[in-house]
């Protein structure tokens, strides 16, 4: 489809325009506010697409918006991802691994703020290496989250621990796609731009650290092993397999929906041959149209979050037709005049296209153009805005709660029960990388630091 043709008008201009947006804000904040779960989120961008069709001049072109936001790759990966992680996740959780590991780790006093510590840097490591922060979540919540609420860490700050382990592995990976994007549209080296990162990726995982090592709560530990259920059972750490062949694949650059079949299909043959499982407990047909076992839980379990990303998905090809990159180029164009004015300007653009689109490689390439353009004429480098961008990615992406580095490990936190469950809403405030980021930008973009002249490169 040609990009001219991508456009949408509405009535009432620019009122009528942002009507969906303010919508989707205004039902979010109010979920945000009465820690809601995932379903508030469903409401808030399904609420956004009706909105839209009361305004919209042309209703055949907004209904081919919301296909075209629905027809991106990245929705149906990350919705699969969804469903196949739920399996993987529930396949553990269910077979007493999780339980069996907590029992080992309180026994060994390794508790409370420093199991979330440790957590947050193998966090880092794994996202570092794989680059994904999406299929990190998939891999590290199924056990380090219940392992850590089992051995006294409040729910919430261990989901913080581990999306900010995933947004320091995204920032800073060489591998991952905000990393490339950032360096291919700057037209950067990519060593380059990995090692001049440092400078503000590692202050900011010094920050988190000291902050999960000072002000993570805890609860009590044996409380929650009891109330999770169950005793330890050695035979159950076969599961263990479950993530180790995810990990394996996700290390080898295989492909994530991939990586999670096979982890689960490992999981099913030595759950089955190991007597974890039987064939009743995983899946099982007792009549009357009903389905009942271990699968067919996990993926019910995963109906609120798929209906979220159906209308998130529906309401970013609304926000593309509509022209709102255009907005925030146009918007980046005024403020870039001098270099601070134009490093100011670019932390403005992306950080409201990230978390307008909840993807940050979408923002990064949507601007990079003109981020280069304007960079080049204000004197900032290659490298300094390659890194700009990406940071500010994982600053503001992170930290709204109606993105899936929000409302993912959410969900994933809810499949343990009431009283692990974590609200969309409170990840922000934990997410401790990117509050950390935050400062770090700020001071880098106020003060210089980290700033050099194209000559120092």
């Amino acid at each position: 489809m040609d990009q001219k043709t991508r456009r949408i008008s509405f009535r009432f201009g620019k009122a009528g325009k942002f009507a969906p947006l303010i919508v989707a804000a205004a039902v979010s904040v109010w979920a945000a506010f009465s820690q809601s779960n995932v379903n508030g989120y469903v409401l808030a961008f399904f609420a956004a697409l009706v909105t839209g069709v009361i305004f919209v001049k042309d209703e055949k072109a907004y209904g081919e918006a919301l296909v075209y936001g629905l027809s991106k790759p990245m929705f149906a990966v990350i919705v699969l991802a969804v469903i196949l992680a739920a399996v993987s996740g529930k396949l553990m959780s269910a077979s007493g691994a999780v339980q069996t590991i907590a029992a080992y780790v309180v026994a060994a006093g390794f508790t409370g703020k420093l199991f979330v510590a440790a957590s947050f840097l193998i966090t880092c490591l794994l996202a570092f290496a794989t680059g994904t922060s999406v299929g990190t979540y998939f891999v590290v919540i199924p056990i380090l989250f219940p392992v850590g609420v089992m051995a006294g860490a409040a729910p919430e700050f261990m989901i913080g621990a581990i999306v900010s382990g995933a947004a320091f592995g995204d920032n800073l990976g060489p591998i991952s796609d905000t990393t490339i994007a950032s360096s291919a549209t700057q037209h950067a080296d990519l060593g380059t731009v990995v090692r001049t990162r440092t400078r503000y990726s590692l202050p900011a995982a010094a920050g988190a650290l000291l902050l999960f090592l000072l002000f993570s709560e805890t609860t009590e530990g044996g409380a929650a092993i009891g109330e999770a259920g169950g005793s330890a059972e050695p035979v159950s750490l076969v599961m263990l397999a479950v993530p180790a062949v995810i990990i394996v694949l996700s290390l080898m650059r295989k492909h994530l929906i991939t990586a999670l079949s096979w982890g689960i299909l490992a999981g099913i043959v030595l759950g089955l041959i190991s007597g974890v499982y039987t064939v009743d407990e995983l899946i099982s047909f007792p009549g009357g149209f009903s389905v009942t076992g271990v699968v067919i839980e996990a993926v019910s379990g995963t109906a609120g979050t798929v209906a979220m990303l159906i209308a998130a998905f529906a309401f970013l090809g609304v926000l593309e037709y509509s022209g709102l990159f255009e907005d925030v180029r146009k918007l980046l164009e005024r403020f870039a005049k001098k270099e601070r004015g134009t490093e100011a300007a670019i932390v403005l653009s992306v950080g409201i296209l990230s978390m307008v689109t909840g993807v940050i490689s979408v923002a990064i390439v949507a601007l990079g153009d003109l981020v280069n353009e304007i960079g080049e004429k204000a004197g900032v480098n290659r490298y300094r805005r390659a890194n700009l961008m990406d940071c500010t990615g994982c600053i503001f992406c992170f930290l709204a709660p109606w993105t899936v580095h929000c409302v993912i490990p959410a969900q994933q936190s809810a499949q343990f029960g009431e009283g692990f469950a974590v609200a969309p809403s409170a990840v922000p405030f934990v997410n401790y990388y990117s509050l950390c980021m935050l400062a770090v930008l700020s001071v880098a973009v106020i003060t210089g630091y980290g700033r050099k002249s194209k000559e120092d490169i």
